[in-house]
């Protein structure tokens, strides 16, 4: 990733939003002929440990971390990344895989200078930013993921449909129509179908053998599409991992935001 910082190119938008009473701040990272939003959200108080850099799901967008992120916001600089394609980030005109959505975030980790943050990733997120430290290990020391996707016996299109639209009677409406609104007219279903082979064929446990970096597992308990046993072994299969459960569904930011964000505060100080 070094040596490449001069192809990157950052456009201030300028545009401020809030979640509650937390403002954050929306730039766009430009990569070649791929980009991304970003949504800074400053730290509150004095920093008392490193940056937060969060990476969603498949068809989701960075909006899917809100809660997680105002609360994270207590302990750190928080940035909240839209992938290519995805939320308010143009879509790119080639397929994108795991690997390469890796490389931008890296990419982005570089370019902004962050020193060491911890990357968290949710579902799909999670095979990118494992993916980010098996391929660039000196970049990352702080890993966590949050609901990891998908465990060896639901990597089929049928099954992990059905479990999807399982989770989605659990999840609360308001995160439902955030989803389906990410789902239709943001990333769109035509890129989606695109992503979906790449999501079914990465291997969470082959990548875990060979990462370093201290990682924490995070599972919802109501969460039908992540299996809690499996993920405890994943966690296992990590050189320094450990496993947490909190309450809720997929989608546990929005469950239990504080939880998880006070997970993520006594990671990143291990």
């Amino acid at each position: 990733m070094q040596g490449r910082r001069h192809q990157a190119r950052a456009e201030v938008t300028y545009r401020t939003g809030h979640v509650g009473t937390v403002d954050y701040y929306t730039s766009r990272c430009s990569y070649g002929d791929s980009s991304m939003v970003v949504y800074r959200f400053p730290c509150l108080q004095p920093k008392s440990g490193p940056d937060f850099v969060l990476v969603h799901g498949i068809g989701v967008s960075a909006r899917s971390y809100g809660p997680t992120a105002a609360a994270l916001a207590e302990h750190g600089d928080v940035y909240l990344l839209d992938l290519p394609g995805y939320g308010r980030s143009p879509r790119p005109d080639r397929d994108m895989t795991i690997a390469d959505h890796a490389r931008i975030v890296g990419r982005f980790l570089t370019d902004t200078n962050l020193d060491h943050p911890v990357v968290v990733g949710h579902s799909m997120g999670t095979q990118v930013v494992l993916q980010m430290a098996a391929d660039f290990p000196d970049q990352l020391d702080h890993l966590a993921l949050i609901a990891p996707v998908l465990a060896p016996e639901t990597r089929s299109i049928l099954t992990a449909t059905g479990l999807l639209l399982r989770n989605g009677l659990r999840e609360p409406p308001l995160v439902m129509g955030e989803a389906m609104v990410d789902y239709l007219f943001r990333a769109g279903i035509p890129y989606m179908i695109q992503q979906t082979p790449h999501l079914l064929t990465t291997d969470l446990e082959e990548l875990a053998a060979v990462v370093s970096a201290l990682t924490l597992v995070i599972c919802g308990k109501d969460d039908p599409i992540v299996p809690l046993e499996w993920a405890r072994q994943l966690s296992e299969r990590f050189e320094r991992g450990w496993f947490a459960t909190v309450p809720g569904p997929h989608a546990s930011m929005f469950a239990a935001p504080q939880l998880i964000a006070d997970l993520l505060d006594e990671h990143a100080h291990r």
